[in-house]
């Protein structure tokens, strides 16, 4: 079969697409025949070796850690499951798979696909839609009528919490650049804002919020400032650094390290079938394209979720 690969730590340029062996699934794993991936920052980090101390990956590297496929084929032990099942996963940080034909998977990290969505799309929602779904229910332990505030509410993680926060009940106010306003009012956002002007304070944007969940990397400095957009006894959750906690007004911080977990993406799939939960898929890309997409992230081009579509 055809993966793309890369043998050593680099640049864009050291993603190979190549021949592999065909796995064989052990037992508890499932081998799913490919329909897409889709690109995360992740990738990018994973790739150059910047996290290599945090995710020990072993070399070659099939990156692509999001997955919507179809069973080709069961191994022992594996219950609930048929050949031909329409599929989406969450593969491992540190063995991925996704950007291949076929790719085994631990039948617990699968969900049924989303009968609603077309099966390549549903590859954008396994990492954004965990990472969403944990900040909230998680890290935030959002209620209904709780005000939240959303930093990086247009990209592909926020734009899931505001919707799941919407669903819950809550008051949402979306921070992004305004191309994406239409988009997030029509998630339900109550007030839609530009980018924070952190020195202006909360007030300026009707806080501070009983949540703040924030997508949008700044400096320390900038992170210590969200502090005080967090009203008395409130959350901060955040996936793109720590957030300090403020132990004389009782508001504490904590930060997202995603995992996989086919229950809670079967509880998202059972939403986006509902229609409460929508995906934005801002392009489809061939595998073979993989080096290409990278170097456009690198550079700033990605308009949005890439779906990367299998051969």
């Amino acid at each position: 079969m055809k993966a793309i690969r890369f043998h050593e730590f680099g640049g864009h340029e050291v993603l190979r697409y190549e021949d592999v062996e065909r796995p064989t699934p052990g037992p508890g794993q499932v081998l799913v025949k490919v329909a897409a991936t889709s690109f995360n920052p992740v990738d990018d980090h994973i790739r150059a070796g910047v996290l290599a101390q945090m995710i020990p990956i072993a070399l070659p590297y099939v990156p692509g850690i999001d997955l919507a496929g179809t069973v080709a084929e069961l191994g022992a032990d594996v219950r609930d499951l048929e050949v031909g099942d329409r599929v989406v996963a969450m593969l491992p940080l540190d063995s991925a798979g996704g950007a291949a034909e076929y790719v085994l998977v631990s039948a617990e990290s699968l969900a049924p696909a989303p009968k609603t969505t077309d099966l390549a799309d549903a590859a954008a929602l396994p990492l954004t839609g965990l990472a969403a779904w944990q900040a909230v229910f998680e890290l935030a332990e959002l209620k209904p009528g709780q005000t939240v505030l959303v930093n990086g509410a247009g990209g592909a993680v926020g734009s899931l919490v505001v919707q799941l926060a919407v669903d819950t009940g809550a008051h949402v106010t979306a921070v992004d650049v305004p191309q994406h306003a239409e988009r997030l009012r029509g998630y339900g956002a109550k007030k839609v804002v530009g980018p924070l002007a952190l020195a202006e304070g909360p007030a300026a944007v009707n806080g501070p919020f009983q949540v703040v969940v924030n997508h949008v990397r700044v400096s320390p400095e900038e992170l210590a400032q969200l502090t005080d957009y967090v009203a008395d006894g409130g959350v901060a959750a955040s996936t793109a650094g720590p957030i300090p906690e403020d132990d004389a007004r009782g508001v504490r911080s904590a930060s997202l390290w995603v995992r996989s977990d086919g229950a809670q993406l079967a509880e998202l799939v059972a939403k986006l079938d509902a229609g409460k939960l929508q995906l934005h898929v801002a392009e489809r890309r061939p595998v073979t394209d993989m080096a290409a997409v990278h170097e456009d992230a690198a550079a700033g081009r990605l308009q949005g979720k890439t779906v990367i579509v299998a051969p």
